[in-house]
């Protein structure tokens, strides 16, 4: 995609940088985690409920499935284009079912919403598990088409392939993050739906049996049908490891331990993403180190906690880079899908350490709870950190997220967005029949997909507000997933 109109308005952005300062005052958390959980409604594919709120959005993809004779409808679109990529999706719905189970109770009215918006996932990973005995569904959409095309997902004219991993065809990585997603989900409906509970969590152990007994890369069975969108970059251990741990939340079953153990997993990490597991496993299992006292689980607490010396700034072990604006910055490429992932780490280990009176030391560093809930809030002694700075204080003085603020993102990388709805233009618009009137149009998008976080500022803190400049301008589900669990955890502290 082109991104030259960007570079200009990125200088002119830069160069008011010392002007604008600092946005004072206390973001409004509430407000922004209910439109980060409205933003998945703009993402659903399949048959939309009556209670849709995102009303420019219709009825899409009912013919998911039906050429290889199953029913692969519903599920998300994973970002801008009209694909379903099960790995992302599944690690979405991970990610959602851990902010609920651990701020569920700060969330207010939004908790309904929240379980909505897992559901709706979770309805659609069931199926592909379930469908065809010894496959698992792993996508629907040929991407390297898709991707030709600028057009409403209500409009799909495309191929719609389905993609799937089986005994002969592994992918270990997209079953272990399957059966983490199924597994969290039971969870969180493990009170409210017993039955739907039980069903999710049976799921998921035959989905981790298959990654386990099969064991392969998903990127190596299915090549150019994921890669280079949704690669397994990081291998597949880290999915079995994150898959077990959830396993372990659920069953407690001593099998689960005995295969993180075979694991070993001893890579250290600076990330965490839909990629790369590593670090989340760690901080999920940490938990039991802390919080149940279990010595069995001490490894993963050292683990965790050598990630956190590798983020926080001023710890001599620090790998992390960081704007002059004070956002953590890992990769030129969505790079607020990192920073999401990162800070509901931050904030949910500051939880676990919390409730144990527990610190540690990242050198001569003392780490508390305060020194990671104050790298993702913005203190008085700081300038600005990752929840507050996505919000609006920032050098531009621009919510990342749509809609929230006076100013925030008006061209975001999204088809649906980007072109007028159905109720206004009903006639049908083809697979090229959307860049020239909308993809390269100068005007802002039509469509305000609620809630959506995009991929963020530049090295520099800039922003050009380009919609061909997808690396910039692309919300995703998972970028938005990640930060639900901060919104929450900040909003009820507020709320004390």
């Amino acid at each position: 995609m082109g991104k030259g109109r960007g570079a200009s308005l990125c200088l002119v952005f830069l160069s008011c940088w010392f002007l604008l300062g600092f946005v004072q005052g206390t973001p409004n958390y509430r407000d922004a985690l209910a439109k980060s959980l409205l933003f998945f409604q703009g993402q659903r594919s399949g048959r939309l409920p009556p209670t849709q709120q995102i009303t420019w959005r219709s009825t899409s993809g009912l013919s998911d499935g039906l050429f290889s004779h199953v029913d692969l409808t519903g599920g998300y679109y994973d970002a801008g284009d009209n694909i379903k990529f099960n790995f992302p999706m599944a690690f979405t719905t991970t990610m959602l079912s851990w902010s609920t189970l651990e701020y569920g109770k700060k969330m207010g009215p939004q908790l309904q919403e929240a379980r909505a918006a897992i559901r709706w996932a979770t309805d659609y990973l069931l199926k592909c598990a379930l469908a065809t005995p010894n496959k698992l569904y792993v996508g629907v959409g040929d991407p390297n088409v898709d991707h030709k095309c600028w057009e409403r997902p209500e409009d799909m004219d495309t191929v719609r392939n389905v993609y799937s991993v089986s005994p002969t065809n592994p992918g270990s990585d997209v079953a272990g993050e399957t059966a983490a997603a199924l597994a969290a989900a039971s969870l969180v409906f493990r009170k409210v739906d017993r039955k739907y509970s039980t069903l999710l969590l049976a799921t998921a152990k035959k989905v981790m049996q298959f990654a386990v007994q099969y064991r392969g890369a998903y990127s190596d069975s299915l090549g150019s049908a994921v890669c280079p969108f949704y690669c397994s970059y990081s291998g597949y251990k880290d999915e079995l490891l994150w898959g077990a741990a959830w396993l372990l939340r659920a069953t407690n079953d001593v099998s689960y331990f005995n295969l993180l153990k075979s694991l070993g997993a001893d890579d250290q990490t600076d990330v965490f993403s839909w990629d790369n597991k590593y670090a989340g496993a760690r901080v999920l299992l940490a938990r039991r180190a802390l919080v149940n006292n279990d010595k069995n689980f001490d490894q993963f607490r050292v683990h965790a906690e050598d990630f956190m010396c590798r983020i926080l700034p001023n710890s001599p072990y620090s790998t992390t880079q960081y704007t002059q604006g004070g956002l953590i910055y890992k990769l030129p490429e969505s790079n607020l899908q990192y920073v999401t992932s990162i800070t509901f780490l931050l904030t949910t280990y500051a939880k676990y350490i919390k409730s144990t009176k527990h610190t540690f030391n990242c050198g001569s560093l003392l780490v508390t709870p305060n020194s990671l809930t104050g790298l993702a809030r913005r203190q008085a002694s700081e300038p600005t950190k990752t929840v507050d700075y996505i919000l609006g204080v920032n050098p531009l003085k621009m919510s990342y997220m749509v809609g929230y603020g006076q100013y925030f993102p008006k061209r975001i990388h999204h088809r649906g967005s980007s072109m007028p709805s159905m109720a206004s233009h009903p006639q049908a618009i083809g697979c090229e029949g959307g860049f020239q009137p909308y993809y390269y149009s100068p005007n802002p998008n039509p469509n305000l997909l609620l809630g959506a976080v995009v991929g963020g500022p530049n090295q520099n803190d800039g922003y050009p507000d380009d919609r061909t400049d997808y690396s910039h301008s692309e919300p995703a589900t998972y970028i938005n997933a990640a930060i639900v669990g901060p919104l929450a955890y900040f909003a009820g502290r507020n709320a004390n």
